[in-house]
C-alpha cells in the first residue's frame, strides 16, 4: 500500500529538479513581496492585496493577465504571507481526480493542524464546466483559498457561479524599467543568477546596446527576457566570447538570435520610435492605408507597446478626420478596448481594422483648428462675462438682477433651435467650427447653413416658430426620490463590501 504524503508537505517541491537544472526564469522567483516587480496598484504600499494579507486575510481571487506578468510568483507570495499551504495545479495536466485529492488533503490539514489550504489553478479557462463547478462547494465552504491564473478574459471563459465567488484582479504587462530591474537581478545575483555558480564561469556582463535591445524585445514579459538573456548567455559562452575582464558578454546576434527575432532599425527610446510613429501618423493622414500598415507591423515587431499605437490611432481618428467620418473615432477606441480586452497577438486584427478605417477615411481637421482658434482666445481675453441670459438661476430672487432672464428654451422651438447669444459679449460675431465638404462634414455644414437661413427669417419676421410636436408633462423636481434611493442603496452596497473586506 503506498504512504501517504506527509500533511504540510508541498507537492510541487517534492519534485523540484536541483537548481542547476531549473532555467533561469525559474531560479529568478521573487522570495517576498519586497521582491516581486511590477503590479503596484495591487501589492504596492496601499494595494489592495497588500492590505488584505497584512490583516491576514485572502478570500479566493482570479489574477489575470498576459504571460510574465507574476501571476504564479504573486499567488506562491501570497500563500507565503499568510502561512498557508500552497498546491498547484495546472488545468492544462489535471482533472476533477486531481482537485478532488488535493481538496481531501486540505480537509484533513485544516481539521487536524488548522492550516489553511491555497489552491493555485494555472490556466483555469482550460477546465470545462463540470470541472469548474467541482470547485464550487469547496470555495464556498473555504476548505480551500482558490486563486486562479489566466491569460484569457475570465468573463467569458470562466463560469459565472465560480466567477462571483472570487474577486478578479487584473495585471497588466511590465513597463520596461520593471523588466529591467528584472535582468539586471539575474545578472547580479550570485545565488540563483548568472554572477554565480550556476552562470558562466568568469561571470557575464552585457553591454549596453544589447541590454536595451533584450529590454524592448520581452514586450512586458519578464519570463521571456530572462529566457532569452539566458540564451543569449549560452551562445556567447559556446564560442568564447568574452569582454576584456575576463567576463562572458552576449552581443546584439547574440540576443537576436535567442530571441529568434531580426534587430530592427528602431529604438523605442530614440529618434527611431519618433521617426517611426511619425511615418504611421502621416501615412493615416495622408491617406495611405498600405504605408500605415507598415508601418504598424514595423512597431509592433519592435516590441512597441500596443497601447500607445492605440493612442495614437484615436489621436488621428479626432485630429486628421474628424467629423468627415465621426465613425473614425468609434472604431479607433473599439480598437483599443479590443486590445485591453485581448491582448496580442489577436489584437493586431483590430489595429489593422482601426489603421485601414482611419487612412481611407475622408479627412478634416476643422474640429481641431475650431478649438484651438477658441483656446488663443480664451489666452489672448481671459474669461470673459458669461451672457446674463445664460447664467444659472438658483435662486428666483436673482432674476431682479437680470440673471437667467430672457434665455430660450431649444426644444420649445421648430427644429430644437432659437437665435440667442451664446458667445460672450466681446466675441459674439466670431465663428471657430467652418466644416468642409468632406464626407459627413459636408452634411453638418448644410445642416449649418439650413440653420443659419432659418434665424434670419425669423429675424425677418420677428417671431421664431413654436415647436408643433408635444412633449410629455414632467413633474416638479422629477427624479430627486429616484437619487436618494440610490444613494442609500450605495450606502449599504458599501457597508456590505467594508464587512467582507475586513472580516467582521
Amino acid at each position: 500500500m503506498p504512504s501517504r504524503r506527509p500533511v504540510g508537505a508541498r507537492p510541487e517541491a517534492l519534485f523540484q529538479p536541483p537548481a542547476e537544472r531549473q532555467p533561469l526564469a525559474a531560479r529568478m522567483r521573487p522570495r517576498s513581496l519586497e521582491e516581486f516587480v511590477g503590479q503596484q496598484h495591487l501589492v504596492g504600499e496601499r494595494g489592495p492585496l497588500r492590505r488584505s494579507i497584512a490583516r491576514g486575510h485572502l478570500a479566493s481571487l482570479l489574477l489575470w493577465g498576459p504571460p510574465g506578468t507574476g501571476k504564479t510568483s504573486l499567488a506562491r507570495l501570497l500563500a507565503g504571507e499568510i502561512g498557508a499551504h500552497f498546491t498547484s495545479l495546472s488545468a492544462v495536466m489535471s482533472g476533477v481526480v486531481e482537485v478532488r485529492a488535493t481538496i481531501a488533503e486540505a480537509q484533513e490539514r485544516l481539521a487536524l493542524h488548522g492550516t489553511r489550504s491555497i489552491l493555485f489553478l494555472d490556466e483555469i479557462h482550460r477546465f470545462n464546466k463540470a470541472q469548474q463547478d467541482a470547485l464550487l462547494p469547496h470555495v464556498e465552504d473555504g476548505t480551500v483559498t482558490l486563486i486562479g491564473a489566466t491569460t484569457e478574459n475570465p468573463y467569458f471563459e470562466v463560469n459565472a457561479a465560480l466567477l462571483s465567488r472570487m474577486r478578479v484582479w487584473r495585471l497588466e504587462p511590465l513597463i520596461d524599467d520593471d523588466v529591467a530591474a528584472v535582468v539586471r537581478r539575474a545578472l547580479e545575483d550570485p545565488e540563483r543568477g548568472l554572477a554565480g555558480p550556476l552562470g558562466p564561469t568568469g561571470g557575464i556582463t552585457l553591454s549596453a546596446e544589447a541590454f536595451d535591445h533584450l529590454v524592448s524585445l520581452a514586450g512586458g514579459d519578464a519570463r521571456s527576457a530572462l529566457n532569452v538573456l539566458e540564451g543569449a548567455t549560452a551562445l556567447a559562452e559556446s564560442e568564447d566570447v568574452r569582454d576584456p575582464d575576463g567576463h562572458v558578454s552576449p552581443r546584439l546576434e547574440d540576443v537576436e538570435v535567442a530571441a529568434q527575432q531580426r534587430v530592427l532599425a528602431y529604438d523605442r527610446a530614440g529618434d527611431g520610435h519618433y521617426d517611426t510613429v511619425s511615418a504611421f501618423i502621416k501615412s493615416l493622414r495622408g491617406n495611405d492605408p498600405d504605408a500605415a500598415l507598415y508601418w504598424l507591423a514595423a512597431m509592433v515587431a519592435a516590441g512597441e507597446d500596443p497601447k500607445f499605437i492605440a493612442r495614437r490611432l484615436i489621436i488621428s481618428a479626432s485630429e486628421d478626420v474628424g467629423n468627415a467620418d465621426p465613425r473614425a473615432l468609434q472604431v479607433a477606441v473599439a480598437a483599443g478596448q479590443a486590445l485591453d480586452w485581448i491582448g496580442l497577438p489577436e489584437a493586431q486584427y483590430a489595429l489593422a481594422q482601426a489603421t485601414t478605417y482611419i487612412a481611407t477615411a475622408p479627412k478634416s481637421n476643422r474640429s481641431g483648428q475650431a478649438y484651438w482658434a477658441a483656446v488663443s482666445d480664451v489666452e489672448a481675453n481671459g474669461a470673459l462675462p458669461v451672457p446674463l441670459h445664460l447664467r444659472n438661476a438658483a435662486h428666483r430672487g436673482m432674476k431682479q438682477h437680470g440673471i437667467g432672464v430672457g434665455y430660450r428654451y431649444s426644444h420649445d422651438f421648430e427644429g430644437a433651435d432659437v437665435e440667442q447669444q451664446y458667445l460672450p459679449d466681446a466675441l459674439a460675431s466670431r465663428r471657430y467650427y467652418l466644416p468642409t465638404d468632406q464626407g459627413y462634414e459636408a452634411t453638418l455644414a448644410a445642416r449649418m447653413a439650413a440653420r443659419a437661413d432659418a434665424r434670419a427669417a425669423a429675424q425677418a419676421t420677428g417671431r421664431t416658430p413654436r415647436s408643433r410636436m408635444p412633449s410629455p408633462e414632467v413633474g416638479h423636481r422629477a427624479g430627486d426620490s429616484i437619487m436618494k434611493t440610490r444613494e442609500a442603496n450605495r450606502k449599504k452596497i458599501a457597508e456590505t463590501e467594508r464587512r467582507d473586506a475586513t472580516g467582521e
